[in-house]
């Protein structure tokens, strides 16, 4: 039995699911090029049924996630989310009207789905689905923090676990807390919209003069640099408080952007970003005290755009009520269409079980593929029989690698088939990427891929139990930090990715360079510049080549040379 997952919504996308096996996800902005899309993913899809060479007619479950009057609205009137995405993401010169249609959009979300909602929402997915081919299916709408939600419990491992969603508005909610328990998920409280941790963070971030629901990791980084506030002096913690599984905001959406506006005035923007992201961890973490307190379970797995900053992530992971932490590798909106998929596959078959060993979920491109569009390109290019050796050598020398392989990751991370590599140990080449190649500011840190062997000899606070899809914060250990001192923040944070070194060709190339090197750990961040999305397939790969000027691209066997 085959289930299509659709969100059409912010970083709109498709995933297709068979019985209990996740067969292909992918985002339609790797497809359109445009970042973060937010129209119906026609292409993406399109992808999904040509992975398993399927036809629109094969397919019999389809499941769309959120019916809330915004979503349906939308839905209905296109245009009017095309007209917030160029607002939201600078696109737009803005003006009195774009503030208008900003501020109509936050009151909108508020309200939840009712059968009205639901039924107009069924009927335009309905008339869009059938002009593309479905017919004869079932459609599942599916609640906003349901799918967050089985995303979470359903690929985390476990088979008992209090599940969080975290996330700034959908169907009316900011969050939910719910269990897993005997093959059964129950949602145990749901948290408001009009008091919500993820919007306040969304407020900070777009007052700083950076884009809502892109920027926030920014944010996150941003803090590092300032002066420590005690957390009495810190304004913005009194505007957020906790009340058992209930997240309590002085004042709701759009007068907590107006009371953030005046505290931003006093303060210089990277403490305004400390205290903000200061009240994200004490907040956040005492949410999960409590609901590991009310439900007994240990075991804590998370979804919702709030659980991509990794250093609540890391709290959470190392509280002394927390046995063990799964964060969903798509935590963000981007990752609801998977969660619709398996939230009805739940309904349907009661299935609440998948293995996620990694999230190579997209498109692959053979090796006939890439030659094409290679002898396209005009560039050099040589075949070698051993590519991880010689990457490894290229990147010992201090050379910057872009890297293409294997089917494209899902998610908002690289992890190892479509990367830019480079050594780790050094500022030059840090800042070279920052300014130049990725074209982003210079505070925003890179991240590592290291092997298991060596996650014990630069982590603190390491368990043992790898992490995977970067989804964690980790504290560099003191005497490390000047070997990794290009994928570590100033504080000595870092994100990695924890990965054997066999099994995988990505593992094979950490093995090589540690074998010239003596480290197994690689500067591994997105290949993409800043502002676009992930490359997704060989001509991607080459037009950021040229339009970056890197020297060195690794695709498939294929050594390619560009000379400026």
């Amino acid at each position: 039995m085959y289930i299509l997952g659709i969100w059409d919504g912010h970083d709109s996308g498709a995933a297709l699911i068979q019985d209990n096996l996740i067969l292909v996800a992918i985002n339609e902005e790797r497809l359109t090029r445009r970042k973060l899309e937010i129209r119906f993913p026609e292409h993406a899809i399109r992808a999904c049924l040509e992975y398993a060479h399927l036809a629109p007619r094969d397919i019999r479950h389809i499941a769309v996630s959120t019916a809330d009057f915004s979503k349906t609205l939308a839905r209905i009137f296109p245009r009017t989310k095309e007209e917030y995405y160029l607002i939201r993401r600078r696109k737009k010169a803005p003006g009195f009207l774009s503030t208008v249609k900003k501020r109509a959009k936050y009151r909108l979300t508020e309200f939840g789905p009712n059968p009205v909602m639901k039924r107009l929402s069924e009927m335009v997915l309905k008339k869009t689905l059938d002009s593309a081919g479905f017919s004869d299916y079932r459609l599942y709408l599916i609640d906003h923090h349901l799918c967050h939600a089985a995303a979470a419990a359903f690929c985390s491992g476990f088979d008992r676990a209090l599940v969080l969603t975290v996330d700034g508005i959908g169907d009316a909610l900011s969050g939910t807390v719910s269990t897993l328990d005997g093959g059964k998920l129950e949602r145990k409280a749901e948290l408001s919209g009009k008091h919500s941790l993820g919007i306040f963070f969304e407020h900070v971030t777009n007052l700083l003069n950076m884009r809502e629901l892109e920027d926030e990791g920014k944010v996150m980084a941003l803090a590092n640099y300032a002066y420590p506030i005690p957390d009495q002096e810190n304004p913005l913690l009194e505007l957020v408080h906790i009340e058992g599984l209930q997240v309590r905001c002085k004042y709701e959406s759009l007068a907590m952007y107006d009371a953030l506006k005046i505290i931003l005035w006093k303060y210089p923007s990277e403490q305004f970003s400390y205290m903000a992201q200061r009240v994200l961890e004490k907040r956040v973490t005492e949410l999960v005290r409590n609901a590991v307190i009310s439900t007994g379970l240990k075991k804590v797995a998370l979804s919702g755009g709030v659980f991509s900053n990794i250093k609540v992530n890391m709290l959470i992971r190392t509280m002394p009520e927390v046995e063990d932490c799964f964060v969903f590798p798509h935590m963000g909106d981007g990752g609801l269409a998977l969660g619709a998929a398996l939230a009805a596959n739940y309904e349907f078959s009661g299935t609440t079980s998948y293995r996620l060993d990694d999230v190579f979920l997209g498109p692959e491109y053979s090796a006939a593929e890439m030659k094409t569009a290679l002898d396209a390109s005009g560039l050099q290019y040589r075949h070698c029989e051993n590519i991880a050796q010689e990457t490894a050598l290229l990147i010992s020398k201090g050379s910057i690698v872009f890297w293409f392989q294997g089917r494209m990751e899902y998610g908002p991370r690289s992890l190892g088939n479509r990367s830019i590599l480079a050594l780790p140990n050094s500022k030059r080449i840090r800042d070279l990427l920052n300014l130049r190649l990725k074209m982003r500011v210079w505070y925003q840190p890179f991240c590592p891929s290291m092997l298991e062997e060596d996650a014990l000899t630069y982590l603190d606070q390491y368990n043992g139990v790898p992490n995977r899809f970067m989804t964690m914060g980790y504290m560099v250990k003191d005497d490390k930090q000047e070997e990794v001192e290009g994928v570590i923040s100033v504080d000595g944070s870092c994100r990695p990715q924890i990965i054997p070194g066999t099994g995988s060709l990505y593992g094979k190339l950490l093995q090589e360079l540690k074998n010239l090197t003596g480290t197994g750990v690689l500067l591994n961040t997105s290949f993409n510049v800043h502002g676009e999305p992930l490359v997704c397939s060989p001509q991607d790969a080459l037009n950021t080549l040229k339009k970056t000027g890197n020297e060195y691209l690794v695709m498939g066997n294929y050594l390619v040379t560009f000379k400026k």
